[in-house]
């Protein structure tokens, strides 16, 4: 195998002007938009920041120019993804230049801001497994539609910034019955023009109050009156006269206008047979009527719809339903909790993001990348790497634990002796306590317990416990552990360190023990054994606290028991 020196050749010269920066930049992005294999990691790291750096020299616009230049090639997802961050003429050059196969579209997209995606748009040659992906997060306005020929050239229509009179909009071509979302922007401007202009003239009174509260809004950010915001759960809405949602709140609008509820369309479930296709059809009112939405996780699955269909004053003409999504007050709690842990892992996937930089910036200052460093300056950034590892540990179970409790999360089936696991972990941590004159005291009842779990899932449940207990031990304390089976489940029992005796809630104590070669993780004894317990869930089993001791029960494989031989038998064979 090869390896790849180019990144460190262009990493070793610093860049002292504009111009060497604009060099130095085009260089990197030629590097890294290759994917090839054989790069190191730690190298490629510092190429990102050193992008980081050249990126305060060039001009936003000078890097969007050099992004687009014919002999950029971006086939590098990571590129993509790095440059989907940056300013909006860089972001869209890089979205523009990028050549992924259908796979790497499908992983990039969905970890592109909402901004970078709408750049998406105007691609034309993206495989169909991407446009799919665009549809189902809401980036489905792919362009304006033509316009429709007609025989004679049509008048200009009036700036919209004016309020046009009936006449003048039906000569432009807007009629009163045309259903375009031109024609009905233009008569929803009308509208809040002729209310605003009541307004004024007849002052703030009750009744011009209300007519304002009730006159149309353009959907333009705008907020609830009472400076709250809406839930989640809950969203209104508007369609026009064909039963195509065309606004919504501006949190979900980018995932649901377009989409058409008597119809359906890939991104609905919801049929031409459905309670609102026939409440439509009769311009009914609806109440809790059922509807089944697919798309991105946000507004996927049931809703209900209060809804009333909407006329005009002046004819009576029909102008499409006005109402509100809300979920089903009977979601399921597998629902919630795959929701709430969907929004748990998004908070923990943009806080990796600054602490990932952090780490792999002191790592460069570290390894000396960029030149020479003083060895105090290093010292400090060995320290902060290490913090930063620490704080990512602590992030990775903090998602392990959301994931085990959202039930999303499944350990990894196998099969794996835990008693032999036991005994070299306790083995490992009498070395430790033996500084404290403290000490683990086993009796085994099973010399081997097989588990149905893949070893290294058993080795962290187990580490995970006997840490945790020891961490707590305090100096001089003799801990008791017994290890036995109880109608084919293995049962081990630990009894609890003064510390954790006295806690009310074992799962959300604070205890923290000091600082030392032992600890149980960087939240805290409580959710360590918290961690522990959702492990053992997942595992069939259950830890829970039996009076001043921790009990830990798991299934045991058939056929897996086996008891200690008793060493102190005597010998029949020579009696």
């Amino acid at each position: 195998m090869h390896f790849d020196d180019r990144l460190a050749t262009v990493l070793r010269h610093r860049a002292t002007g504009e111009r060497a920066a604009r060099t130095q930049y085009r260089q990197l992005l030629d590097l890294l938009g290759d994917p090839s294999g054989g790069r190191d990691s730690s190298l490629e790291a510092a190429a990102y920041l050193r992008l980081d750096a050249l990126a305060a020299l060039v001009p936003f616009r000078e890097r969007a120019r050099i992004v687009q230049s014919d002999g950029v090639r971006i086939r590098n997802v990571g590129l993509v993804e790095w440059l989907a961050e940056a300013e909006p003429d860089v972001a869209a050059a890089a979205l523009a230049q990028a050549r992924l196969g259908e796979e790497e579209w499908a992983q990039v997209i969905p970890q592109l801001p909402i901004r970078a995606r709408g750049f998406l748009r105007n691609r034309r040659n993206l495989p169909p497994l991407a446009v799919a992906i665009l549809d189902r997060l809401g980036v489905s306005d792919r362009g304006l539609p033509l316009p429709e020929r007609s025989a004679s050239p049509e008048p200009v229509a009036p700036p919209l910034t004016q309020a046009a009179p009936a006449s003048a909009t039906s000569a432009a071509g807007a009629r009163s019955d045309d259903n375009s979302g031109i024609a009905a922007l233009v008569r929803r401007i009308e509208a809040f023009n002729r209310a605003r202009e009541t307004s004024n003239k007849a002052g703030e009174t009750g009744a011009t109050a209300v007519a304002r509260e009730s006159a149309p809004q353009l959907p333009l950010d705008r907020e609830p009156r009472d400076g709250s915001r809406r839930h989640s759960e809950m969203f209104a809405f508007a369609t026009d006269v064909d039963g195509k949602i065309e606004w919504a709140d501006p949190p979900i609008a980018p995932m649901v206008v377009g989409t058409d509820l008597v119809r359906g369309q890939d991104r609905s479930a919801v049929g031409p047979q459905g309670v609102f296709a026939n409440a439509f059809i009769n311009r009914q009112p609806l109440r809790e009527a059922p509807v089944e939405l697919a798309g991105a996780a946000r507004i996927a699955g049931a809703w209900l719809i209060d809804a009333t269909p909407r006329f005009t004053r002046t004819d009576g003409r029909f102008t499409g339903y006005v109402g509100r999504f809300r979920r089903p007050a009977d979601t399921s709690a597998r629902d919630q909790a795959e929701s709430e842990a969907d929004r748990i892992r998004q908070l923990l996937h943009e806080l990796r993001t600054p602490v990932n930089a952090i780490q792999g910036f002191a790592e460069v200052i570290q390894q000396q990348l960029f030149g020479a460093t003083p060895h105090e300056y290093r010292a400090l950034a060995a320290a902060i790497a290490g913090d930063s590892a620490r704080m990512l540990a602590g992030f990775d179970e903090l998602d392990r634990l959301v994931r085990l409790e959202g039930g999303v999360l499944d350990l990894e089936p196998g099969s794996s002796d835990f008693a032999a696991i036991l005994r070299k972990q306790i083995e490992q941590l009498q070395t430790v306590l033996s500084s404290r004159v403290a000490r683990l005291e086993c009796e085994w009842a099973l010399s081997s317990a097989v588990l149905a779990l893949e070893k290294q899932e058993a080795e962290m449940l187990a580490w995970r416990l006997l840490a945790t207990i020891a961490a707590t031990t305090g100096a001089g304390e003799r801990i008791a552990l017994q290890l036995g089976q109880d109608d084919g489940q293995l049962s081990l029992r630990c009894a609890l360190p003064a510390t954790l005796a006295a806690a009310g809630d074992l799962f959300a104590t604070q205890t923290r023990p000091s600082v030392g070669a032992l600890s149980p993780g960087i939240f805290g004894a409580g959710f360590s054994l918290r961690l522990a317990r959702a492990e053992a869930r997942a595992a069939g089993g259950e830890l829970a606290r039996e009076g001043d001791a921790l009990v830990l029960t798991l299934p045991l494989l058939t056929g897996a028991l086996v008891p200690p031989s008793r060493v102190d038998a005597p010998d029949s064979a020579t009696g």
